[in-house]
Formats: structure tokens, C-alpha cells, sequence
């Protein structure tokens, strides 16, 4: 079993407390997506905690571009992502779900490259086959699933 670096171990404790998630949602994307566009996409702050991506998808009610810096978990060496719509735990599905579920062609930004991708919600075995992996990937979801009565949405995104 590989070992977990202190830094990562303290960081999982922090982000599953109620405290993260209350103010995490409102400084980490808008610092990650600062952080990006000045690096012309090859740093995402939060990525040197877990992998990330920026998902331009269009938004469900106004078809319009909305970006979206997310935590993933990369597949097959970057060929395809899982995405978790944990919402930090919170109540509610994340809007970037739902436009998804509307419009499954997407862009992700990976490592400064843009790709065009097709999301596909995971449901039965292929999705809780993916959330042993995500759990062992990043053990707070568990946390977060266990906060909250819906199911957190998982998204495979592979390329176009």
C-alpha cells in the first residue's frame, strides 16, 4: 500500500470538515481559475493537492459557456476523468451536473491542452465500481456522501 504524504493526510482531515466545506466553494474556484488564466492554463493551485481540470460546458437553462475548475480523477493516463459532483457535501447537485446531464459535449483543460470530451453520468455497477475508486482515490467523498441524502453524481468524460 503506498503511502500518504502528511501534507495530503492533513489536508484530507481539513476538507472534510463542515468549516471547508462552508467556505471552500466561494475562494478555491475563483482562485483556481486566476491561477490558471495567468499560467495560460498549465497551473491549477488545487491540482497540487488532487489532479484537476477547468470543464467549459454549456450552461442547462442559457446554453451559454460556463468554466468550471474541478478536482478529478484521471483514468488510463489522462485519456478519461471521473468527476465527482460532491458539492463540498453540501445539500444540493452542483450546477456543472446539471449542465452536463443537458449538454454532454464539453471541453476540459488538462495539463495546458484543450480536449473535447463526452460526459456520461455513471449509474449501477459502472458507478459504484467508480466510486471504490474515487474513495480510494480521495477517501473524504465518503464524508461527503454520508452528510447528505443525495447521491453524489459521477461523470465519465472520455474524448471526442
Amino acid at each position: 500500500m503506498a503511502r500518504v504524504a502528511p501534507g495530503v493526510k492533513l489536508m484530507q482531515k481539513v476538507s472534510s470538515t463542515m468549516l471547508f466545506a462552508k467556505i471552500a466553494p466561494h475562494f478555491i474556484p475563483a482562485l483556481d481559475k486566476a491561477v490558471h488564466k495567468l499560467t495560460r492554463g498549465k497551473v491549477m493551485l488545487s491540482a497540487q493537492m488532487l489532479p484537476g481540470v477547468i470543464l467549459t460546458a454549456k450552461g442547462a437553462r442559457t446554453g451559454e459557456p460556463r468554466t468550471t475548475p474541478l478536482a478529478c480523477m484521471p483514468e488510463d493516463g489522462g485519456t478519461s476523468w471521473i468527476l465527482i459532483g460532491s458539492n463540498f457535501g453540501r445539500p444540493g447537485h452542483p450546477a456543472w451536473t446539471g449542465n452536463l446531464l443537458k449538454h454532454p459535449d464539453a471541453h476540459v483543460s488538462w495539463q495546458g491542452r484543450d480536449i473535447a470530451v463526452r460526459a456520461r453520468l455513471l449509474a449501477g455497477e459502472e458507478r459504484a465500481a467508480a466510486w471504490r475508486a474515487v474513495l480510494g482515490f480521495w477517501p473524504p467523498y465518503a464524508t461527503y456522501q454520508a452528510r447528505i441524502e443525495r447521491e453524489i453524481r459521477l461523470f465519465r468524460l472520455e474524448r471526442r
